[in-house]
């Protein structure tokens, strides 16, 4: 890994200590120590056994990371069985017995050290296990397949030092009877470099050609693609606030409508990568790129930025600020006037105004609730917890902040949809009083828009939630989640082939989409009939998001329509062994009595329960 080198994922978090070190340590210093690092050396080789890589050794605790939450759970249970074998042979009271603990959040990775709330909520975990146990975190135990041979015995919702709401803890052991799950020989421990370069993937040509229905070329008029700032600070606790920084840019200028502007989701993937403009140029299709970095020390910020013309990498403007903390706003609004006024893009009349509005003047406010935002992407329970108590802190600095109270309302409304909480009904309308209440604070911000749609939606007011979403395009026409909002809802109600056009210009503003742009894509297609290109779509979101079963079941739909019965069968299989509860009556059930009969006919007939 390169020295300084910094990024941020969704990982699974082992965290271990040795019970009792200190009274070890006492007995015989020399040989407690010998015996702790031994015990430590096999862990980290049943780590590595199973696909993960330890961080962190610390005297007496260990920190390490996976990909899979099954895998660390074989990893801590193999290594408990082979630990209380290795103690069983010895003939003094000098025994390394291990808890740990597992979670399942964001963290920073840089210079193969760990951070985030991932880190805190395993270490926490860990103290609630019994010596020689294993705890995880509730998103862990719902991670799993029940076809592996774990026990989950819930602890009950635990109030955690640290975290205001409580989270839900599980007891993890071996089922009677049956043998520990044996490490996947095809599939390589991690490595670091390995991790650095794992990066969304863009279309190919190809790809993009057959789902949009066009190539992928320069527009006719100004485009931009906004790379990540740098974290100059030396801090990876600031690389929320750099991210924020861009995030920020990118959202007022999509609110220009004669200028085209990437989405984070596609520039974020340069991030801590030497970039050649030229390539972003060709990678993005754009004209321009705006580059910079930022330091921040103390109550003060230094931000360079520069605007680039990437055909022929010439730099058509650039500028350095020196400035306190509170200035960023400003800072953020000069940025987007010379990137207007260079690129000769033209503007209604007061429209300069109002594309800067981040709605608060309180920088940790604005810093907390960016924060919100990469949990709430994941889509994990847990996650969702940590960003509700952001959220709180955020709104508590400044309850009149529109962004903070649209987040709120996205979490609330995800607790709803995927009934995680004992009332989802006074869930959705926590997430419509936090909706109106970013209206409130700005009735101009598109986010409150979008929220209302669906939570409309849900409710089953078509009309409302096409108006609602429709006005928060109106709003940010350049922003592409916006679009593909408004195109999942125009699904919903049978306008397929304008939820199609949706998508594809949301494709075009992000040229290395998320899953889900791919997932509404294919249903949309495969709605219409196009199955050929509802499969691709498919197949291409599930690649990215292999853990979600939901793309699996259209695909499934799609394949059976195609007379492609064994890959159907597959495709269940593979559907079934993530989500084994599933019911195709219910499932089939929530969509237009158009699509009802026919979705279920074609689940049931490769091989889905009824």
């Amino acid at each position: 890994m390169v020295k300084g080198h910094l990024f941020r994922k969704l990982a699974v978090i082992l965290h271990a200590d040795v019970v009792g070190s200190t009274r070890l340590v006492q007995q015989n210093e020399t040989l407690a120590h010998e015996r702790i690092q031994t015990a430590f050396q096999h862990f980290s080789e049943s780590i590595k056994t199973y696909g993960g890589i330890t961080r962190e050794l610390r005297g007496d605790a260990l920190l390490a990371e996976f990909d899979r939450a099954s895998d660390a759970v074989a990893s801590a249970l193999a290594f408990q069985e082979l630990n209380t074998k290795f103690n069983a042979t010895l003939n003094d009271a000098i025994q390394p017995l291990l808890r740990i603990g597992i979670s399942l959040g964001e963290v920073i990775i840089a210079d193969n050290t760990i951070t985030g709330a991932g880190v805190v909520l395993a270490q926490r975990l860990e103290q609630l296990a019994e010596p020689v146990g294993v705890v995880v975190l509730g998103s862990v135990a719902d991670t799993v397949p029940t076809r592996l041979p774990f026990d989950f015995t819930s602890l009950g919702e635990k109030k955690l030092k640290g975290f205001d709401q409580p989270v839900r803890a599980f007891t993890v052991s071996l089922r009677p009877g049956e043998d520990l799950l044996e490490p996947e020989t095809d599939v390589a421990p991690q490595t670091e470099d390995q991790i650095d370069t794992r990066l969304p993937s863009k279309l190919s040509p190809e790809s993009y050609e057959a789902l949009t229905g066009e190539r992928l070329v320069l527009p006719d008029k100004p485009s931009i693609a906004v790379l990540p700032f740098q974290n100059m600070s030396g801090d990876p606790e600031q690389e929320y606030f750099a991210d924020g920084m861009s995030e920020d840019l990118i959202t007022a200028l999509s609110r220009v409508h004669d200028l085209v502007v990437i989405a984070r989701n596609s520039t974020f993937v340069y991030k801590e990568q030497a970039v050649d403009v030229r390539q972003v140029g060709s990678d993005l299709a754009v004209s321009h790129v705006l580059e910079g970095s930022i330091r921040k020390a103390g109550d003060r910020l230094r931000i360079t930025a520069q605007l680039v013309e990437t055909e022929s990498g010439d730099h058509v403007w650039a500028e350095r600020y020196d400035r306190k903390l509170d200035d960023i706003f400003a800072i953020q609004d000069e940025i987007t006037q010379n990137i207007v006024i260079e690129l000769s893009v033209k503007l209604v009349t007061g429209k300069i105004t109002r594309l800067m509005a981040t709605g608060t003047n309180n920088v940790e406010a604005w810093e907390l609730t960016r924060r919100s935002g990469f949990l709430l992407i994941s889509q994990v329970r847990d996650d969702l917890m940590v960003a509700k108590q952001l959220l709180g802190r955020a709104l508590e600095l400044d309850d009149n902040y529109s962004a903070a109270w649209e987040n709120l309302g996205w979490a609330y409304f995800e607790e709803s949809s995927r009934k995680w909480g004992p009332d989802p009904e006074a869930l959705m309308q926590k997430a419509f009083d936090a909706a109106q209440k970013a209206l409130s604070a700005d009735p101009d911000y598109a986010g409150s828009y979008s929220l209302l749609g669906h939570i409309f939606m849900s409710r089953g007011d078509t009309d409302q939630a096409i108006s609602m979403s429709e006005k928060a395009l109106e709003l940010a026409p350049g922003d592409p989640y916006r679009m593909a909002l408004l195109a999942d809802i125009l699904i919903d109600t049978d306008r397929i082939s304008e939820g199609i056009r949706n998508l594809q210009k949301a494709i075009r503003l992000c040229p290395f989409p998320p899953a889900w742009f791919l997932f509404l894509l294919g249903r949309g297609f495969h709605i219409n009939g196009d199955n050929e290109v509802a499969i691709s779509a498919l197949e291409q979101s599930i690649e990215r998001e292999p853990g979600s079963h939901v793309p699996r079941l259209w695909l499934t739909s799609a394949l059976i329509e195609m007379g492609r019965q064994d890959e159907a069968n597959a495709a269940s299989r593979a559907a079934l062994s993530i989500e084994p509860n599933f019911s195709t009556a219910s499932w089939a059930s929530k969509f237009s009595s158009k699509s009802h009969a026919r979705l279920k006919d074609n689940l049931l007939a490769a091989g889905f329960p009824e």
